[in-house]
C-alpha cells in the first residue's frame, strides 16, 4: 500500500472521513504512528494519532466532540461516538536523565518522527493531500516484520518502551530486532515511576491476548514483572470462558497472574502502580482463590451459593469447575419471592433470626425443594418441612 491508499483507506472509516474534512482547512495534519503502521499492513487502526505543526486545540475543536486538552504538553484527546483522535503538536524530546519525563521543544514533523518507539511508528502520511515521510529503514522493517528502534539509546531514554514493543510483538507478530534485545536485556528502571509502569500494565492488559505480552515481557527484560507473576496462569483460560459481561476481564487476568506471588509482595506492587484501592481488593481476593477448594468442593446448588456468596465474580470464575460455571451462569441471581418484612408481619420478632429464616428458604429454593411465596413464606414460618 502507498501513500496515496493510506488516505483511500481512510476515507472509508467514519472517522477517517471526518479527519480529512477537517483537515482542508487546517494544514500541516499528519497521519502518524501506529495508525498509518495498521493502515499499510491492511489493518483497522484503534484509533487515528495526528501530528500538528500548528494549533492543536484549533484542529481540536474543528473535529467536534468531548474534547480533553492538555496545553502545556501541546495535547488533546478528541472523543465523539466511536471516534478517538490523539493530537500532538510536533516536537523533538530531549530525556534529562533515564526514565524522565522529556524535556519538549517543537519543531517540524521530520523531527517529531525521530523520538517515535520503533521504526514501524515512524511514518507519517500529510492530509488531507497524502504525501508519505518516514525514517530510515521504516518500510523495510515493516515489511519484514521487524520492532526495531531508532537508536542506541532509545530503551534507555524511556524504559516503558520496552513495554510497548512487547505490546506490538504480541499484538502484531513482529519479530523484535536482536539489537532490541541486547538493549532490553541491559536495561534499567531508571527514574520511571510507578505511575507510569501502572499505565503501561494496564495497557497490556486490555490487549488481546495480555499474556502473551507478558510473555514477551519477559523473554525481553525478565525483572520488569515481579517475583512470582505468572505470564500465562493455567486456570485463566477456563475463567474467561465463563466470566460474564458485568466481570472485570482486566482484573481477572491480573488476579490470575499474582496468584504465586506473595500476597504482600503482590499488594505492594499494585500500590506502587497506582491501582484504585476498589481493584486492588478485586484482584488480591480472586488471586487467592485461584485453586477455590471450597466451591470446587461443593455438591449441591445451596453449598455452591454458600461458597461464592460475598466474593468477586472474578475470584469465582478463578475457581473453575463445573461449580463456577453454575454459580455464574444458573445461581447467582435467584432471589426469594418474599423479605424479611414479610416475616415481620406475619409475627417472626425481629433480629439475627430472621436472616436464618431467609437463608434456609434460599438454600431449599436452590435445591429446588420450594416452588412459589407459599411454599417459601410456610417454610420461613415453620410451617412445611424443609
Amino acid at each position: 500500500m502507498v501513500a496515496s491508499e493510506v488516505v483511500e483507506a481512510l476515507q472509508t472509516l467514519p472517522c477517517g472521513r471526518r479527519l480529512l474534512a477537517v483537515a482542508q482547512d487546517h494544514p500541516g495534519m499528519w497521519l502518524v504512528g501506529g495508525a498509518v503502521r495498521d493502515l499499510l499492513l491492511g489493518r483497522t487502526p484503534r484509533e487515528l494519532d495526528i501530528a500538528v505543526e500548528g494549533d492543536v486545540q484549533d484542529v481540536a475543536r474543528a473535529l467536534g466532540g468531548e474534547v480533553r486538552l492538555h496545553e502545556r504538553f501541546g495535547t488533546a484527546t478528541v472523543v465523539d461516538g466511536a471516534c478517538r483522535f490523539d493530537l500532538a503538536r510536533t516536537r523533538i524530546e530531549r530525556y534529562p536523565a533515564p526514565g524522565a519525563l522529556p524535556e519538549v521543544t517543537w519543531a517540524g514533523v521530520e523531527d517529531d518522527l525521530r523520538r517515535r518507539d520503533v521504526t514501524v511508528n515512524a511514518i507519517a502520511v500529510s492530509l488531507p493531500d497524502g504525501r508519505m515521510i518516514h525514517v530510515d529503514r521504516a518500510l523495510e522493517d515493516l515489511d519484514a516484520r521487524m520492532l526495531d528502534v531508532l537508536h542506541a539509546a532509545s530503551l534507555q531514554d524511556d524504559p516503558t518502551r520496552v513495554w510497548r514493543i512487547a505490546r506490538y510483538a504480541a499484538r502484531l507478530g513482529f519479530t523484535v530486532a536482536p539489537e532490541v534485545r541486547l538493549q532490553a536485556a541491559n536495561l534499567g528502571r531508571g527514574e520511571v515511576s510507578g505511575e507510569r509502569i501502572g499505565n503501561e500494565l494496564r495497557l497490556a492488559l486490555a490487549e488481546p491476548d495480555p499474556c502473551s505480552v507478558f510473555e514477551q515481557l519477559e523473554a525481553l527484560c525478565p525483572w520488569v514483572l515481579p517475583e512470582g507473576f505468572a505470564a500465562r496462569p493455567a486456570p485463566l483460560a477456563a475463567a474467561l470462558e465463563v466470566l460474564p459481561a458485568d466481570g472485570r476481564r482486566d482484573l481477572t487476568v491480573l488476579a490470575a497472574c499474582t496468584g504465586p506471588m506473595d500476597l504482600d509482595a503482590a499488594r505492594r506492587w499494585l500500590e506502587e502502580l497506582g491501582f484504585a484501592a476498589s481493584d486492588r481488593d478485586v484482584v488480591l481476593a480472586a488471586s487467592r482463590w485461584v485453586t477455590g477448594a471450597p466451591l470446587r468442593a461443593a455438591t449441591s446448588a445451596s453449598e455452591i451459593a454458600r461458597a461464592a456468596a460475598g466474593a468477586p465474580i472474578e475470584a469465582v470464575a478463578l475457581a473453575g469447575g463445573e461449580q463456577a460455571r453454575r454459580w455464574i451462569e444458573e445461581l447467582r441471581d435467584v432471589r426469594l419471592d418474599i423479605t424479611g418484612a414479610d416475616l415481620v408481619a406475619a409475627g417472626v420478632a425481629p433480629g439475627p433470626q430472621l436472616g436464618e429464616r431467609l437463608q434456609r428458604v434460599l438454600d431449599a429454593k436452590l435445591d429446588g425443594r420450594v416452588m412459589g411465596r407459599e411454599d417459601e413464606l410456610a417454610l420461613a414460618l415453620g410451617e412445611a418441612d424443609a
